[in-house]
């Protein structure tokens, strides 16, 4: 089970680079993220709304309902300007955290702690 804080902290990261392979509704992208983590982190539909609704105030995404075939309606998600520079800040500073996580866990590292 992952920790709540980390689980947190990666959701805006998360969802901006789900969304930025194109529209997706609530629960597709809690199912991506379950692929993605082989199960390891379980969003619900209690977690990700809200997350969905202040990413939309901050106008880093846009949504629309589209109706289906069957005649039901979905709300997508997509990436505004603002949210595709969003995800490019975030990028990158997730890959240099992972940069640093890599080297400290390497086991041959030597740290100067003195």
């Amino acid at each position: 089970m992952a920790y709540k804080t980390l689980v947190a902290a990666s959701t805006k990261p998360l969802v901006l680079s789900i969304l930025s392979h194109g529209k997706s509704y609530g629960y597709q992208i809690i199912r991506n993220i379950e692929q993605l983590s082989n199960g390891e982190l379980e969003w619900t539909d209690a977690m990700l709304y809200p997350v969905l609704h202040r990413m939309e105030n901050e106008g880093l995404i846009e949504s629309e309902w589209i109706v289906l075939e069957n005649g039901r309606k979905r709300k997508y998600y997509s990436l505004t300007p603002l949210g595709k520079k969003e995800r490019e800040t975030v990028r990158s500073q997730w890959m240099n955290v992972n940069i640093a996580l890599n080297r400290l866990w390497r086991s041959d590292l030597k740290l100067d702690l003195g």
